[in-house]
């Protein structure tokens, strides 16, 4: 793979990075025609900025696109923007834009990021730690047709996602979604089996600190309409129903799961944690509403907290 081009511009102005920008396209044939949309990653400090730009460069390799990264520095400081840009080698399919701001240009990221959008491409904006309480009336959020956040790493994820329902828009998602999709996927095959009994109640056991199971929990309450317990334990999901039970477990820090149900011999299934660039790849495939995100939400409010 061909080294990188990446240029640092200390102490600048967005109107010199968008000259360079010009240059580079002009001198080393990088072109933006590709890009499918720009996803602008709002990060809280330099020091978070190079995590999220190797899950960004993951991303792009499925969705080439414009990376702009707003890295916040010190509100008390003496007004400054210093930007990086760095193209080919490790950014992928993408082309980033890292600013970082001091003084008060932290207040005003939508006003910095806006000259660097594509014409005619979505936006999207994702906050990977530091979401703000309402992301669709964000200064940022709101040139977003898409916004992700992850209730993950906050510093209370059980609370984060259960207020997402208070704050949710049409095009809000979060990445605490994405890690239970193959969770998902085997339950809703193991149910699509014999006996065709309804489901009676449900348990989800695992981390309170795990937000993702909260959303599973939600999700099951809201298709199942049975009860659904919510528990602090292994990390393990049972599925009641008259005649039989079906459950999931695995390891917390395992990569694979058995599979349990009545009357038959355990079945081992490859079951990983999901790392933030698979997650952040898969939000991206999809502009539209996430519907069942928002029914999954709605449903947390029915799961009862042991």
């Amino acid at each position: 793979m061909a080294a990188p081009v990446i240029v640092d511009m200390p102490d600048t102005t967005t109107v010199e990075v968008g000259k360079r920008m010009v240059q580079l396209r002009e001198t080393n044939g990088v072109i933006t025609q590709g890009r499918v949309l720009t996803l602008v990653v709002c990060t809280l400090d330099s020091s978070e900025a190079e995590d999220a730009i190797d899950a960004a460069n993951d991303a792009s390799r499925e969705h080439p696109c414009r990376v702009i990264v707003l890295a916040r520095g010190d509100r008390d400081a003496d007004t400054r923007l210093d930007a990086q840009i760095r193209v080919g080698g490790d950014a992928g399919a993408a082309e980033v834009i890292v600013l970082r701001l001091q003084g008060p240009l932290v207040n005003h990221e939508s006003s910095v990021v806006t000259p660097f959008l594509l014409p005619d491409t979505p936006v999207v904006a994702w906050w990977p730690r530091g979401a703000p309480e309402f992301p669709s009336l964000d200064s940022v959020g709101k040139l977003a047709k898409r916004r992700i956040t992850d209730a993950t790493f906050a510093p209370d994820p059980q609370a984060a996602i259960k207020k997402r329902r208070n704050s949710y828009a049409i095009g809000d998602t979060d990445l605490a979604w994405s890690r239970i999709t193959y969770w998902r996927a085997l339950l809703a095959a193991a149910l699509d089996e014999p006996p065709f009994e309804p489901v009676t109640s449900v348990t989800v056991s695992g981390l309170a600190s795990e937000p993702a199971l909260d959303t599973l929990a939600g999700w099951l309450a809201s298709r199942l309409s049975c009860p659904v317990v919510r528990r602090t334990g292994e990390l393990r999901v049972e599925l009641h129903r008259g005649t039989d039970s079906i459950a999931i477990s695995r390891p917390q820090l395992g990569r694979t799961a058995t599979l349990t149900r009545t009357g038959e011999p355990d079945q081992r299934i490859a079951l990983a944690r999901r790392e933030t660039r698979d997650c952040l790849a898969e939000e991206l495939r999809r502009l539209d509403a996430d519907e069942i995100y928002a029914e999954a939400l709605a449903g947390i409010e029915k799961v009862t907290y042991e």
